[in-house]
């Protein structure tokens, strides 16, 4: 199954470089992502955009396959990456700031979405535990009695791309997928959890 990794954005908020390659505890944050997926036997396509340029470097010094976005944002550079490669399947997509992302996590998900019927599937977790953890929350809805905060992990169905789809929304109960890094202050707390 196809994993693209989202990896454009210039990350202005951190202002610690590019953001994919803001290393904790010595590794670029999109390194344990990549990981967590390869290692839950996932094919990996990062979509890097011009504001990047270091992180585009990164992936080709890797081996890691991109796709080189217009980078005209994260929902327009998704369309015309799954657009621009013909990919008609159901794939997930995965921010490139969610280190704490395990294969366990992966593997739970695309269970879970086989057996929901649903085109799409988004991630979440309890609001409670990014405020826990120190970590911010710009978006939160109640889903099943539960305020909580999408973490960046979805499943879409490629076919479809381009039209909004019926979305099966989990909620995990997982500290680690509430590292969502933003800025310097969830850095430090992230940096403090992976030490």
């Amino acid at each position: 199954m196809l994993s693209v990794i989202m990896a454009g954005g210039k990350g202005s908020r951190l202002s610690l470089g590019e953001k994919p390659l803001v290393k904790i505890a010595g590794t670029p944050m999109l390194s344990y992502v990549i990981s967590a997926f390869q290692r839950a036997n996932c094919d990996i396509l990062v979509i890097a955009s011009p504001a990047v340029p270091m992180t585009i470097n990164w992936c080709r010094a890797n081996g890691i396959d991109y796709y080189k976005s217009r980078g005209t944002g994260y929902v327009e550079d998704l369309i015309e990456c799954i657009t621009e490669t013909g990919e008609k399947s159901p794939f997930f997509s995965c921010v490139s700031d969610l280190p704490g992302i395990k294969p366990l996590h992966i593997e739970y998900v695309w269970e879970k979405y086989l057996m929901s019927g649903k085109e799409a599937c988004s991630v979440w977790v309890p609001r409670s535990l990014f405020l826990s953890n120190g970590c911010t929350c710009s978006y939160s809805e109640e889903i099943d009695g539960i305020n909580a905060c999408p973490v960046g992990l979805n499943i879409l169905n490629g076919e479809n791309i381009e039209n909004e789809q019926k979305e099966y929304k989990i909620v995990l109960n997982e500290s680690s997928l509430a590292y969502n890094i933003n800025t310097k202050e969830d850095f430090e707390k992230v940096s403090l959890y992976f030490d």
